[in-house]
């Protein structure tokens, strides 16, 4: 198409030279603690305090009313927003066009060029940091009120989406309704068209710390809230005013009305003095700096500086939020004074080596074991969705977050689950079938005003039991295969006896197969399989199996204890019983191995026996049974007693029969 130029264009004068085309673009990248340098004026501010050099300061024009025209202007809630600044402009010339000279430098800074009111600004807004919006005042309904939204208010915004806003949303709104997401976007119903001759230029300082995570909340991110969500300077609303009506009316006329202010000072930032000591700077950074440099850095950032009997006073300017203690003064000094000035040494300190406990068990060594069984491990948000975890742990609130990333990351976790099975459908919904993954982490919990961090090891596993191979058939997973890993760890401890599995309930779990795990008498943790109704909600086609147990109770190993091998032949004797088919086996084998006494050295369940021809309401399960004496041979009478006491108890506690 054709570039149509503005009337100063000369011909046959250079298109280079007109549009400054040999302008220079540079990006820079700020951390999020610097919104001071999200303009030109603040980069110039940023390079003046680095370099030395003269900041020269733009005299930005104050534009006097040309008529009486205005609008009310009420702050409901002064400690979101304590200033907004608001100017009703009429008679504009909507048929203006955006000088080439702006629209280029808008271009070159990334933004759209669109028309001379959302034109100008944005100009405002790169140029001193101030953003700023414009409503249609034709369209406005008595006076602007800034006020938290009610719950469920509905706003159509600028963008064409609708939203539903919750009770804690900061808005601009007008006798019809909200109008804006304050320090976000602007709503559809009072923006300006081709037809709009009137306006109102607003602008504002919200706090900071309230306007955090709004834009998130519904799914946005604009210039205005990426300013506003770190900082913009409290002293700029009017003065951006004054520009942007100045440079308006120079390009589309128009008569300004006054300016009109409503602020309340009481929550206004109130930039305290920061002491910084001389000494402290040297020792902190470890090099000696002039105190002649310190004091002109210091100038440089704020004017307000004077001088201590140990240092200096600066009050920060109201441009910095990030200046509040002395360490952030010095982190300033370093970076302008010069960090490649800073010689790197090695710290000088007394190191004091602590000795491992032999009673402690490594944690490491646990990862290292289920690695050796083949699971991977994996690394999951420490925050949630609470509706899963609700699903999981229903009787356990989560800890909600004031700024979460999105509405199912917003609560702490209190096991390790909810992240495990978000890991396990990610990687079914890639094609992977056989999944094995564990997690070592913090889980976060209520206790009364405190919250509490427990180090849990969980683990979902799902899929077939082995790997795909020729020369074993494919088999699920099942139950005793996660019990039979969770004892592999229960080993390293040297003290797997005291480890026990006890049939429980959970509702994150299925009934049936879900067990309590105990050391001792002490609960440590759970293991099952995922419920049915989470299954299948979760949309998983195959069982899945969960396990979480505290890390404390896995890192107290036994110590181990000498005993002398015995020079003298062992003797076994298998045993199978008759059982209720309701007997678990491990109760069983606690028994046998407390009646057998102490010349038992290994006590193995090495069958379990149903047949059609048995009673489907029993069970047969076989122990084989090793005795051994230290410093003879045993004789066939003492073994018999042994056997005879063991049947005996085996048959008044659980009503066994010897299966003959």
């Amino acid at each position: 198409g054709l570039l149509e130029l503005d009337s100063d264009a000369r011909p046959g004068q250079r298109l280079y030279d007109y549009l400054a085309l040999g302008d220079r673009i540079i990006e820079i990248d700020l951390t999020p603690n610097r919104g001071d340098c999200l303009s030109i004026l603040g980069v110039a501010r940023e390079i003046s305090v680095l370099t030395g050099a003269t900041l020269h300061r733009k005299l930005l024009p104050e534009v006097r009313a040309g008529n009486q025209a205005g609008i009310g202007i009420a702050i409901d809630i002064p400690s979101h927003c304590p200033r907004y600044v608001g100017r009703v402009i009429e008679g504009l010339d909507r048929t203006a066009r955006t000088p080439c000279w702006m629209s280029e430098r808008l271009r070159r800074c990334g933004v759209r060029p669109i028309d001379p009111v959302v034109d100008v600004t944005n100009y405002v807004m790169l140029e001193i940091g101030q953003p700023m919006h414009a409503f249609d005042r034709d369209r406005l309904k008595e006076r602007i009120v800034v006020r938290l939204a009610g719950e469920g208010e509905p706003i159509a915004l600028l963008d064409g989406s609708t939203h539903s806003l919750s009770s804690d949303t900061l808005v601009i709104a007008d006798g019809g309704g909200a109008i804006a997401i304050a320090g976000v976007m602007g709503g559809a119903d009072s923006a300006i068209s081709d037809d709009t001759e009137s306006i109102v230029l607003e602008a504002a300082f919200f706090s900071p710390n309230e306007l955090a995570g709004q834009a998130r909340r519904y799914g946005l991110h604009t210039d205005s809230s990426h300013r506003f969500e770190r900082g913009v300077d409290p002293t700029l609303p009017r003065i951006a005013s004054h520009y942007a009506t100045s440079l308006l009316t120079g390009i589309c006329g128009g008569r300004p009305g006054p300016v009109l202010e409503a602020v309340d000072a009481e929550y206004l930032p109130d930039p305290q003095p920061v002491c910084v000591r001389h000494g402290r700077i040297n020792k902190l950074l470890g090099v000696e700096i002039p105190g002649v440099d310190i004091e002109s850095i210091l100038q440089r950032i704020g004017s307000g500086v004077e001088e201590s009997s140990s240092g200096w006073l600066l009050t920060p300017p109201s441009h910095r939020f990030d200046i509040k203690l002395e360490c952030d003064l010095i982190e300033e000094v370093a970076r302008a004074w010069g960090y490649d000035r800073i010689p790197a040494r090695s710290p000088l300190m007394m190191l004091d080596q602590i000795s491992a406990r032999e009673e402690d068990l490594d944690p490491r060594r646990l990862k290292v074991n289920l690695v050796d069984r083949d699971f991977r491990e994996a690394i999951t948000y420490s925050f949630v969705d609470p509706v899963l975890q609700q699903r999981l742990k229903p009787a356990e609130q989560g800890i909600e977050l004031k700024n979460p990333l999105s509405p199912n990351l917003s609560v702490m976790r209190t096991s390790l689950w909810p992240g495990l099975l978000q890991a396990l459908t990610d990687n079914i919904n890639r094609q992977h079938r056989r999944i094995r993954l564990f997690e070592v982490g913090k889980t976060y919990h209520q206790v009364r005003n405190e919250i509490v961090e427990t180090e849990r090891l969980g683990g979902v596993v799902s899929g077939s039991a082995w790997p795909e191979q020729w020369g074993q058939g494919e088999r699920p997973v099942d139950f005793f295969d996660v019990k039979s890993d969770l004892e592999a760890l229960f080993s390293l401890t040297q003290d797997a006896e005291d480890f026990s599995f006890h049939e429980c309930e959970h509702p994150g779990l299925h009934p049936g197969q879900c067990a309590e795990v105990r050391r001792g008498s002490i609960a440590i943790g759970r293991v099952g399989r995922l419920h049915p109704e989470h299954q299948r909600d979760l949309g998983l086609a195959q069982a899945v199996f969960l396990f979480e147990l505290k890390v404390s109770a896995l890192t107290r190993r036994a110590m181990p204890q000498y005993r002398r091998v015995s020079r003298y032949p062992a003797i076994r004797r298998d045993l199978a019983v008759m059982v209720d088919e309701s007997v678990l086996a491990g109760d069983l084998l606690n028994l046998v191995a407390e009646s057998a006494g102490e010349y038992l050295i290994n006590l193995e369940l090495f069958d379990v026996y149903r047949r059609e021809d048995v009673d489907s309401k029993r069970k047969s399960i076989a122990f084989g049974l090793t005795l051994q004496h230290s410093s003879r041979t045993l004789r066939d009478n003492e073994v018999d007693s042994i056997i005879n006491r063991t049947l005996n108890e085996l048959r008044s506690r659980y009503g066994a029969d010897l299966r003959t």
